[in-house]
């Protein structure tokens, strides 16, 4: 499909490296990384977004569609799994600022039905930090609707005390999501649609596409190479179900570097979703976004977005304070569906961000190491 002009690995130990890339054309950087990684993850379509300074640029490669050979552009809609956490977290952040929602509370103060439940001992917080007691990844397949949902929550047993463990959850994560919606007595997608994705300046962020943007929605495909796109599940617009576009993304990472243009509450919900509340190793829990020290080493970075992260309890190290945002952290989150596979990255300080979209779920080591590769020149 494409020619390897360059190997990518010659741009990922500079991340950080001063001066080393000021001369380099950004637009060669991201060809020679993302071609040849096209080429080998076999990836119909592609788009790169970067922000730099306040200034957003564009880096689009194949189609959306094998059958329609529409091209990617900025404005095609991916599915970006997980990443929708942060959307959820942001949101939650909002609650918070506008006095609705208490992270310390127990979970079942925001949903009576889990009253004499564990969710009586586990708090808001712990859901957003997958600390909850064990959470599984993904809801069992007879729980995994929106009718079983709540029944699954009041029947769950945890393995853990509440903050001892992290173990990476769709239910978990999804669960504080439908709680801070809970907590605006609104629906879910609703307080997305009608005051989240509003207020942050989003107009091309969807749970459901509308069917006058279906044409823009990229067609997935999965390892066999066949059609696919997600299907719903319990929780799925709160945990997984966010279809955005490049241009969206980007703008919603510039949000994230420099709120000053939102509404003080938006501001504050940002800075919350950035607030690191423990460490596992190297890797700064946030709420749906995760932190490293900048600059970061490739290999802590591979190792924060590794299968051992997703799949495996983990000890949480849990700071006295909370630790808010300070300079010089790399902010960043990948999300995978059946047939997409998503990854952000962003220095606040450095006013540098990356958003790598693709139509295909391709390993997320590839991902984290065109986005460093392309950070670093970025950052000179």
């Amino acid at each position: 499909m494409y020619k390897q002009v360059r190997n990518v690995t010659f741009f990922t130990f500079l991340l950080g490296a001063g001066n080393c890339m000021a001369a380099t054309d950004i637009r060669t950087v991201v060809d020679d990384t993302v071609r040849p990684l096209m080429q080998q993850q076999a990836i119909h379509g592609l788009s790169v977004a970067i922000v730099q300074h306040g200034k957003t640029q564009y880096f689009n490669y194949g189609v959306a569609s094998k059958d329609s050979r529409q091209p990617v552009t900025e404005n095609t809609l991916f599915e970006i799994g997980s990443v929708s956490k942060t959307f959820a977290a942001t949101l939650a952040g909002y609650a918070q600022a506008t006095g609705k929602l208490d992270l310390a509370a127990p979970a079942s103060q925001y949903l009576p039905a889990l009253h004499g439940s564990p969710f009586d001992r586990i708090s808001v917080l712990n859901l957003g930090t997958y600390t909850a007691g064990g959470l599984p990844l993904q809801f069992p397949g007879d729980a995994d609707n929106s009718s079983k949902m709540i029944s699954y929550f009041q029947h769950w047993k945890p393995d853990f005390e509440p903050g001892a463990q992290r173990l990476y959850s769709n239910p978990s994560l999804g669960l504080f999501g439908y709680l801070a919606a809970q907590s605006l007595k609104q629906p879910f997608n609703a307080a997305m649609e009608n005051t989240l994705l509003p207020k942050l300046g989003l107009k091309h962020t969807y749970i459901n596409v509308p069917k006058a943007q279906m044409s823009l929605y990229a067609q997935g495909y999965d390892k066999q190479d066949k059609p696919v796109r997600v299907s719903p599940g319990a929780l799925d617009g709160e945990a997984y179900g966010v279809k955005t576009s490049p241009a969206d993304l980007i703008h919603y990472v510039a949000m994230n570097i420099n709120s000053s243009s939102l509404e003080k509450p938006l501001q504050q919900a940002i800075a919350a979703t950035h607030t690191g509340y423990y460490r596992v190793n190297n890797t700064l829990q946030g709420l749906g976004w995760e932190m490293y020290s900048y600059p970061v080493k490739l290999d802590a970075l591979l190792a924060g977005n590794s299968t051992p992260m997703a799949m495996e309890p983990h000890k949480a190290n849990w700071l006295t304070p909370a630790q808010p945002l300070r300079a010089n952290i790399l902010v960043n989150k990948t999300g995978s569906t059946g047939g997409f596979g998503a990854y952000v990255a962003y220095v606040p300080s450095k006013e540098i961000g990356i958003v790598i979209l693709a139509n295909k779920n391709y390993p997320n080591a590839e991902r984290v190491k065109a986005a460093h590769a392309i950070l670093s020149a970025m950052d000179h």
